[in-house]
């Protein structure tokens, strides 16, 4: 298989995760067993000396919460949205961090003396949530947030393709007649269920649109309806993306649209069977069985940090003292 990372959750000290988000930075310890043995969250900051030196204060403080000392910490592992060089731990074009090019990597062990490696936000989360869920065959990671994209992990491993865009369904377009997307194509997938798309569709002023535009479905508001109707079938579209191209066994699904519940997994159940009602295909694939929702406020993404820290080799943890 080409292009994969494999996460190594053996070691004998503590491991740290951090899911660096545009406005708070999740971070988890972990110990060689995998267990979490604290988590905290804090303001990221805006620009790269902020997150940089927002990192390094969420390590230091998590430190200090579970009782370690520097030492103690064998690696720190970073999910970060943008472009990332897993490679070379550098960060480019993370824009709703103020982000343009940082040599994160680099520059935090630096200043921490820890060794650091840094991946993509959702593939870590992928990661992570392979692990806490315990699938130990195929699986994709379908992150439904602001933005639609999906990490895809075999056999622990994340795949990458050839590229690294295995699994970035976001922008595949199912409707070429439909709401333009950011990227400049029509009717990609992330235009229907993407929390940004949809309240931008909406309109309406709200802390949570999608929530109200679900709010509003119920009280029979015909274009929240619609919308809402959008959101479950975007969310199909992606999960039969997923399936028809990699064929993984499980679809979870997580992200900042989880935090609706069940209202979310049974409008995505409903529209994978109404779906594949007049395909015999479709309907042998059993998609609506094979999703799964992450519960809201998860720790997999920092926790799937965390386990790309581990895949830091002993050489590499040797070289940086």
């Amino acid at each position: 298989m080409k292009g994969v990372d494999l996460a190594d959750r053996a070691g004998r000290q503590i491991r740290v995760g951090l899911d660096v988000g545009g406005t708070k930075i999740d971070a988890v310890a972990v110990d060689p067993a995998g267990e979490i043995l604290g988590r905290l969250r804090r303001p990221t900051g805006w620009g790269e000396d902020a997150v940089l030196e927002n990192i390094a204060l969420a390590v230091g403080t998590l430190a200090e919460q579970v009782g370690l000392s520097a030492s103690d910490i064998r690696s720190v592992g970073v999910g970060i949205p943008g472009l990332v060089d897993a490679d070379s731990g550098r960060v480019l074009h993370a824009v709703n961090l103020g982000v343009d090019s940082l040599d994160l990597a680099v520059r935090a062990e630096r200043a921490l003396g820890v060794p650091f490696r840094v991946e993509n936000d959702v593939k870590a989360a992928a990661l992570g949530a392979a692990a806490l869920r315990g699938v130990s065959g195929s699986m994709a990671y379908l992150n439904l947030g602001t933005g639609v994209a999906a990490g895809i992990v075999m056999d622990g491993r994340i795949w990458r393709g050839a590229r690294g865009t295995a699994g970035e369904v976001g922008h595949i377009s199912v409707d070429p007649n439909g709401r333009l997307c950011g990227c400049g194509q029509r009717g990609c997938i992330e235009t229907f269920c993407g929390g940004g798309a949809l309240a931008k569709a909406w309109g309406r002023p709200g802390s949570l649109p999608v929530r109200d535009i679900l709010d509003a479905a119920d009280t029979g508001d015909s274009e929240a309806v619609a919308l809402r109707d959008d959101l479950y079938r975007g969310a199909a579209a992606a999960v039969r993306v997923l399936v028809l191209s990699a064929d993984v066994e499980t679809v979870i699904i997580g992200g900042g649209l989880t935090s609706l519940g069940e209202r979310l997994e049974q409008g995505i159940r409903h529209a994978l069977l109404a779906g594949a009602e007049a395909s015999p295909f479709m309907r042998s694939l059993h998609l609506d069985e094979r999703i799964e929702l992450l519960p809201a406020g998860s720790p997999a993404a920092a926790f799937g940090a965390a386990l790309v820290g581990a895949a830091i080799t002993e050489k590499e943890s040797v070289s940086h003292g």
